[in-house]
Parts: C-alpha cells; structure tokens; sequence
C-alpha cells in the first residue's frame, strides 16, 4: 500500500557549522569587542550569552543569518526567554526542533481525517505515516498538509508505491 512519513528534522551538521560560524563572525566584529558575547551548542540546545537583550538579538540575528544560508529552515528554532545569568549577563536557550510535538501530529492527523481524503494517518512516535490506496490521494494529501501546517518546517520522505 503506497504511503509517506511526514517529519520535521534539522540537519544538524549544518546548525552546528551555522553555530560555529556566528562564534566566528562575534569574535572578529567590532561591536562585539570587549563584551560577553557568545554562542555555544550543546546536544539540540543552543546558548547565547550577551551583555543585554540587544546584544542577544544581534546574535540571533546572526545566527539565522548563518542558517538561511545553510539552507536550514529558521523555523526549527524554538527561542526561549531571555535569563540573567551571573553578573551584568544575560542568557537565552534556544532548541533546536526535532520531531513532530504530540499535539502537532494530532493536529496533522486531524487534519487528513476532516478532508475526505481516501488516505489514513498514524502517529509513529515522532512522525505521521499517511497510507493510501491512490498515489494521487497521497500527493493531495501532501499538499494539503504543506499549506495548513505553515508553522512547523515538515518535510516528507519514505514515499513508496
């Protein structure tokens, strides 16, 4: 029975290689000399550390910079709030998406039900599996899925026949 996988998975060689990058780009600029600015990742979290939350912004700002470059969506960063951290400092965690949240998939599925679609969906720990008997129904059913779910960076793969 022909079916795809829908997940929302970063490239994570290229986040890291965004993340080196901004360090870079922190340590050589001007505006950046003789403060507390960096970046660091660690696991799917990245840590920003700055003086203000100004400083934090310009960093982020780098850092998406770096990942659209990449050609990694700036949709898979969840950002967090900002913290004080010890001294004059202040702290941002950003994660890094990877997998569907339960009640994304809940809502993908959802979704696919209420189209009338001949086409299933079923939660697989952090994917949606969407069987159809048509190839055609599975296209539509993709489609269908890119234009309501425009907040999550779902790509599709394991498309068989």
């Amino acid at each position: 029975m022909p079916s795809f996988d829908t997940l929302c998975e970063a490239d994570f060689v290229e986040v890291r290689n965004a993340v080196d990058n901004t360090a870079k780009e922190i340590g050589t600029r001007f505006d950046f000399k003789g403060t507390s600015a960096a970046i660091e990742i660690k696991d799917k979290d990245i840590t920003l550390t700055g003086d203000a939350d100004f400083q934090l912004q310009q960093v982020l700002d780098i850092l998406r910079n770096k990942l659209t470059k990449r050609q990694v969506d700036v949709r898979f960063l969840d950002i967090g709030e900002v913290n004080k951290a010890g001294g004059d400092t202040v702290k941002q965690v950003v994660k890094v998406r990877n997998g569907i949240a339960g009640e994304d998939a809940k809502k993908i599925q959802r979704l696919i039900k209420d189209s009338k679609l001949k086409v299933q969906a079923a939660i697989q720990g952090e994917t949606v599996r969407v069987t159809g008997a048509k190839r055609d129904d599975l296209q539509a059913a993709m489609a269908l899925i890119r234009k309501d779910m425009t907040e999550l960076p779902l790509s599709f793969n394991n498309f068989r026949d």
